[in-house]
């Protein structure tokens, strides 16, 4: 994945399998603060820990890319504005108040973003065990629900949607409880594998990928024209 010839300012996205992010030379746990790498050891599983992980360095070199500065001197925080506790919620730079990041993983890859306008991202395997679509009724309008049932493949075409609308949850447009009230009926469920598909939902810029690579469905929307870069090594 390349950068793409676009405002140097705008937000910055990536995607990666948690193994090549870990690579990356400025990884390591070493970079996670004390109550990360606590989140980390509570997983049962050592993918979980290494998806965790990989998650956590990678939004760091993305704000890092942003703000030009070394991944080892960003510390990242969160909080839930609901119970207002710090080992979950929204993540921030609590050093950089004027940059906003987000990030994602999933079984394996990655997704993160950064960026001086507000950002979100998702990431979810193309193929997952199970079904969302069980889900679909609660999160999708009527408009959507027809789109998807009527699609070649509805799990598909509803996991494209799924991370759109995680994606507006991580940038504050809508909530769990909401999503059933934001209408992507107008945006294209079919997403061929190469460049980013680029769209517009009111405000936002929404950019949608397939990555065949990583076989996942990834989406990012922001209030200015996301950036995809390249941040990890190749192969």
């Amino acid at each position: 994945m390349t950068t793409e010839a676009q405002d140097q300012s705008a937000p910055l996205v990536a995607v990666a399998s948690a193994d090549a992010v870990l690579r990356h030379p400025e990884a390591g746990e070493h970079l996670l603060t004390a109550l990360e790498r606590e989140r980390a050891a509570r997983f049962r599983q050592e993918s979980g820990r290494i998806d965790f992980t990989a998650g956590h360095v990678l939004v760091r070199l993305c704000a890092a890319r942003l703000l030009d500065v070394p991944a080892a001197g960003l510390v990242l925080a969160q909080r839930c504005p609901d119970c207002g506790l710090a080992d979950h919620g929204k993540p921030y730079l609590p050093d950089h108040p004027g940059v906003h990041v987000s990030l994602s993983h999933t079984r394996g890859v990655v997704a993160a973003g950064a960026g001086y306008q507000p950002v979100g991202v998702d990431v979810e395997l193309s193929a997952r065990g199970g079904s969302l679509r069980a889900v679909a009724r609660r999160v999708l309008t009527p408009a959507e629900l027809a789109l998807v049932e009527a699609a070649p493949e509805p799990d598909r075409a509803f996991l494209r949607q799924w991370v759109r609308k995680e994606s507006l949850i991580k940038i504050g447009r809508t909530t769990l409880d909401t999503l059933g009230q934001v209408d992507l009926a107008a945006l294209p469920l079919d997403v061929p594998p190469g460049a980013p598909l680029r769209s517009r939902f009111e405000d936002l810029h929404l950019i949608d990928w397939t990555d065949p690579e990583h076989g996942a469905v990834v989406a990012a929307v922001s209030t200015a024209p996301p950036r995809v870069v390249r941040l990890t090594p190749a192969g």
